[in-house]
């Protein structure tokens, strides 16, 4: 097991499903972790899961607003000491066809899988310059970054916008010797009131993973843990596919041509 002891570790949008997995794991791997999400309630009752030994740190955060990053990173570092992995995890997925949606609704994904993302690592990265700290910083995109789905132009949009900014994130991070990668799930098995995935969907979905199963929160846990661990120093800038295989390709397909004999 990989161990993280002396670390420190920030994970937005940890109230619940991935965030929660990814604060789980680093814990249960020895690290110091500061937990945030907008829902107090949900960073209230994560806390209540994880050790009350001084070694969580859990606050409100909204990702959207910088004076709340800021505070949240902050308090972190107070209550924890010096950052060294950060996780821009916090992220919505609302289903609106384009023809239907409220601008309203295209700028609260964009503020909050972009901006969000942004803002988190920024104020990361501005600790672990300062300090010379050799840190990590992880963001999640989705399979979606790549593969259109009806419904959500926006949340396709953001994640390939993730993408992007990771990379070049990496790449003027890359003489602090800071490495910056990307995460990109795929179906991932979360909490009820987390999944807006209606059963059909989620059937058909499945149907087409290599693997023969949906993800769990604790695969993009694990990782996490090696892309924040010093096996993945020589890896930055790249985008991680955590999917059982299905972005392989087409897994349900029967052969092209019969077979004979």
């Amino acid at each position: 097991m990989l161990d993280f002891t002396n670390h420190v570790v920030l994970v937005t949008g940890a109230g619940a499903g991935i965030g929660f997995g990814i604060a789980k794991g680093f814990s249960e791997a020895g690290a110091k972790v500061a937990i945030g999400d907008i829902r107090q309630e949900a960073v209230d009752r994560a806390a209540s899961r994880l050790p009350s030994d001084g070694t969580i740190f859990a606050s409100q955060l909204d990702v959207r607003d910088r004076a709340s990053v800021d505070r949240f990173v902050a308090g972190a570092e107070d209550a924890l000491g010096p950052l060294t992995v950060a996780v821009a995890n916090a992220g919505i997925y609302p289903n609106t066809p384009v023809l239907d949606m409220d601008p309203e609704e295209w700028d609260r994904v964009m503020e909050t899988n972009v901006r969000g993302t942004f803002l988190t690592c920024q104020a990361a990265a501005r600790k672990m310059v300062e300090r010379g700290t050799q840190g990590k910083i992880i963001t999640l995109s989705s399979g979606a970054y790549q593969s259109g789905r009806v419904g959500a132009s926006h949340y396709c949009a953001s994640k390939a916008g993730v993408v992007m900014f990771t990379k070049v994130l990496a790449l003027e991070l890359a003489s602090h010797k800071i490495n910056v990668n990307c995460i990109a799930p795929g179906l991932i098995e979360v909490e009820g009131e987390m999944s807006p995935i209606s059963a059909e969907y989620k059937q058909t979905l499945a149907a087409g993973i290599p693997w023969g199963r949906i993800g769990q929160p604790e695969d993009i846990a694990n990782a996490t843990l090696f892309l924040a661990s010093p096996l993945a120093d020589f890896i930055t800038g790249d985008v991680l596919m955590v999917n059982g295989g299905s972005s392989a390709g087409r897994a349900n397909l029967p052969l092209s041509t019969p077979r004979e004999g």
